[in-house]
Formats: C-alpha cells, sequence, structure tokens
C-alpha cells in the first residue's frame, strides 16, 4: 500500500538527503555569554555570507563596530558559503554550535522549514519591543512570517530583514536615442518599442533560457494580468491556482510571441544568465528584465553608454522580496544580544551604508543616499513598496519548482510544447506540492 508524503515531509527529506551529501562538513560555531541578559564581556556569535565588499558586508561590519562599542560585547563573527548554511543548518542548529545570529535565505523550503522544526526562535516580542514591523512594508513582512506549518505570511515572526531586491527593466539610454525611442509607459508603447528595434535587426531583449530570467519574465507577464489576491493564491496556498487561467496563459503564451516575433533570440534555451547581463553590459542588447542585483555591477562595469531603469509597464505588481533574514536560533546563547544587534542594522545610518554602496535598504531616509545611481534605485524600490507590489518569485512555492519552470519554459520556446502543455506541467507539480497545505 502507497503511503502519501505530506509536503512537510517531503521538505524534511530533502533536507535530510542535502546533510547526507554534506557528509561530515560541520560549521565550527563558538560559545556565547552564560545567559540571555546582554552583560559586558559577553560574545555574540554571528555567521552571515555576504562579502567584506557588498553593500551589506560593508553595513554590517559598521553595525558590529557599533555594537561592540555600545554594549562592551564583542562579535565573533564566521563568514560561511551560503552552500554551508544551506546544507548544513539542520544539523548545526539542532546542536550546542548553533551561533546566536546568522543570515539564512527567506522562504518556505528554508526558513519555514527550520521554523516548522523549531530551530528558529519565535522573536515576536522582540518585533513588539523595538518597532521593526514599523519599519517594513507589508510584502516585506510576509518572508518574515511563519505559520506552524513553515508557510510564509502568517503565525510568529521567524526573521528580520533589513535590506531588499525586486526586478525592474534595465535599458540602455544610448540605443533608445539613437533609434529615436521614449521611454515606454504603457505595455503598447513597451511592444512598438521591440518592434522598433527589430525593425533595425536588433533583438531587443537580453534574455537567458537556461536559468532563471526566461521564467522570471514570464512570472512578470503574469502579474501583468493578476492582483494581490492572486499573488496570495500562488505563493501563500490560500486558493487553487488555475493554470488554465487569464494570468498563467497570457504570460506563457507571450513568452512564445517573443521568441517568435524576434523580441528574444531563437537560441534562449541554451543562454546563461551571465551571457544575458553581459549582452547587456556590452551594448548588444538594449533592454533586460531583471534583478536589483545586476545594478551595482552595470555602474561598475558599463562604461560606453548610459543606462537607466524603468518599471515594467502596465503592471502594478513586480518580482522581488525583502532580502534574506537575520533569524536567532533557538539554540542560540545570547539572544538578548542577537536582538539588540538587528536592531542596529535597522538604523538609518546603517542603511544608508546598505543604499549608498549599491543595496536597497528597507528603511533608509532618501535623504541619507548621496549618490545619485543608488538613489534612483532606491526611489524605485520604494515607488514598488508603497503600493504594496512586491509579489516574490515563480519558483517558491515547490522546492523543485525552479528546475521545472526552466525545463518547462525551454520547451516552450524550442516549439516541443504548447503553452497548453507547459501550463499542464507546471500545474500539476504545483498541486501536487501545494494541495496539502489547503
Amino acid at each position: 500500500m502507497a503511503h502519501h508524503i505530506t509536503p512537510r515531509t517531503r521538505m524534511r527529506l530533502l533536507t535530510a538527503a542535502s546533510l547526507v551529501t554534506a557528509g561530515a562538513l560541520a560549521l565550527a560555531g563558538c560559545s556565547g555569554g552564560s545567559g540571555q541578559e546582554a552583560e559586558s564581556g559577553d560574545s555574540l556569535t554571528l555567521w552571515h555570507f555576504e562579502g567584506a565588499n557588498s553593500a551589506m558586508g560593508i553595513a554590517w561590519d559598521q553595525a558590529i563596530k557599533t555594537f561592540e562599542e555600545e554594549t562592551g560585547a564583542t562579535v565573533t563573527f564566521e563568514e560561511k558559503s551560503f552552500e554551508q548554511i544551506r546544507s548544513t543548518s539542520s544539523q548545526v542548529l539542532n546542536s550546542d554550535e548553533a551561533p546566536d545570529i546568522m543570515e539564512y535565505n527567506k522562504g518556505n523550503a528554508t526558513a519555514g522549514l527550520l521554523a516548522s522544526q523549531g530551530l528558529l526562535s519565535d522573536i515576536s516580542s522582540a518585533v513588539d519591543e523595538y518597532g521593526w514591523a514599523d519599519k517594513l512594508a507589508p510584502a516585506l513582512q510576509t518572508t518574515a512570517k511563519y505559520s506552524e506549518d513553515g508557510v510564509m505570511g502568517s503565525g510568529a515572526w521567524y526573521g528580520i530583514p533589513n535590506y531588499g531586491e525586486f526586478v525592474t527593466v534595465y535599458y540602455n539610454k544610448d540605443m533608445f536615442a539613437a533609434a529615436g525611442l521614449e521611454i515606454p509607459t504603457t505595455y503598447d508603447e513597451f511592444v512598438d518599442v521591440m518592434d522598433a528595434f527589430v525593425a533595425q535587426g536588433v533583438t531587443p531583449l537580453a534574455e537567458a533560457g537556461l536559468e532563471y530570467p526566461l521564467g522570471q519574465l514570464w512570472y512578470q507577464l503574469a502579474l501583468s494580468k493578476a492582483d494581490r489576491q492572486w499573488v496570495n493564491d500562488y505563493q501563500l496556498y490560500e486558493n487553487p491556482v488555475d493554470w488554465q487561467g487569464e494570468a498563467v496563459s497570457y504570460a506563457t503564451d507571450t513568452v512564445k510571441e517573443y521568441v517568435d516575433k524576434g523580441y528574444i533570440s531563437p537560441d534562449v534555451s541554451g543562454v546563461k544568465a551571465e551571457d544575458a547581463g553581459v549582452s547587456f553590459i556590452n551594448g548588444t542588447a538594449p533592454i533586460f528584465v531583471s534583478g536589483s542585483w545586476w545594478y551595482g555591477r552595470f555602474v561598475d562595469e558599463i562604461s560606453d553608454f548610459d543606462f537607466g531603469i524603468f518599471p515594467f509597464p502596465d503592471a502594478d505588481l513586480s518580482l522581488g522580496s525583502s532580502g534574506n533574514l537575520w533569524v536567532v536560533p533557538e539554540n542560540a546563547k545570547n539572544k538578548e544580544l542577537a536582538y539588540e544587534f538587528i536592531d542596529i542594522t535597522m538604523r538609518p545610518e546603517i542603511q544608508a551604508l546598505i543604499g549608498n554602496n549599491g543595496g536597497l535598504p528597507v528603511a533608509a531616509e532618501e535623504s541619507d543616499i548621496t549618490d545619485p545611481k543608488s538613489l534612483e534605485l532606491i526611489q524605485a524600490f520604494n515607488a514598488v513598496n508603497e503600493k504594496d507590489g512586491l509579489s516574490f518569485y515563480p519558483d517558491w512555492p515547490t522546492p523543485t519548482f525552479y528546475d521545472t519552470i526552466v525545463a518547462q519554459l525551454q520547451e516552450l520556446v524550442n516549439g516541443t510544447k504548447s503553452p497548453a502543455d507547459v501550463q499542464k506541467a507546471l500545474g500539476d507539480e504545483y498541486d501536487s506540492y501545494t494541495s496539502d497545505f489547503r
């Protein structure tokens, strides 16, 4: 007789498998003070995986200095790779080697899983004490709260983000000017711009079907025909998603149309994200629909032309979310110190450091941002948050959905599957995983 495996059990099996793969890789942690009350001489053990020269790395380094000056405690910082933390988290956090605070990936299959396993602290009381909720837009709060089943969006607070990310439209100002084109403010104008470039023999969109960009374009097209309830159904499992409905059908049909009309290269299924980004940097493609994580690199590497950004036309919803979370392990030895550190990272001066170094702070004062290019990005992000537009990412609903979306869209653009068949394949996996949560 076949046994029914619930989504939560599937997640645990996936985690167990990753731990076996990781083998005996152990993350050594230093023990903190003897209690939860902050006392001079205590030590805060902190893990994160941001590079020292990244916006977050720079800001958090200053936060560590401020924390040590104000508390008299010392910070034992251990830089871990993303993969180290991801693959060994359940094992380490279930031991006495857990750090006091660490950066962890947001989402149901990551922070939600650890929360459901009792490995992360419920920090709701600290959120109330420090007033962090007042600094976070509603969509940014979604990834910080998890139900008993580990589903984001409701329940207790298990983490705090202090930066964000979103997807926007990058454009080559010089190529637009040379073609006599202006920034499109409607979707029809966007299509006209792409038609104009095709007429000049230019493939307008930098795209990648071997990795995430094409799936994100597909989801953005769906969002342009969706509303917040559709996002809640898709991401939070509130109601079933109609995989042959207007939003999904429009997105799938339109991606196919983009290839057929020459808006996207016909060999897109073999293109990586890096290749797509470089084609924009090199001035080959005039438009790139992708994430804010490219912005700093474009500022550094684009020297032959000027670039700008504009929101995807006629869409109130955009891909994006909070950044990763500060979480406090249940076995942390100095939880109160961890809360003090989180609070420092939410201060205006630390938020400004994130913003002025190419990141997207969640609670910065725009007047504190001195770099004009950084301000352009932050204002665009704030505009999305002001209308509650952040709508997360297409692959979040299941642990294996990323690979499925990539594979199905490759079949779509290669012409080996019809849009309806692609949608059915996506819907079958989605429904098999999410039905138990409703």
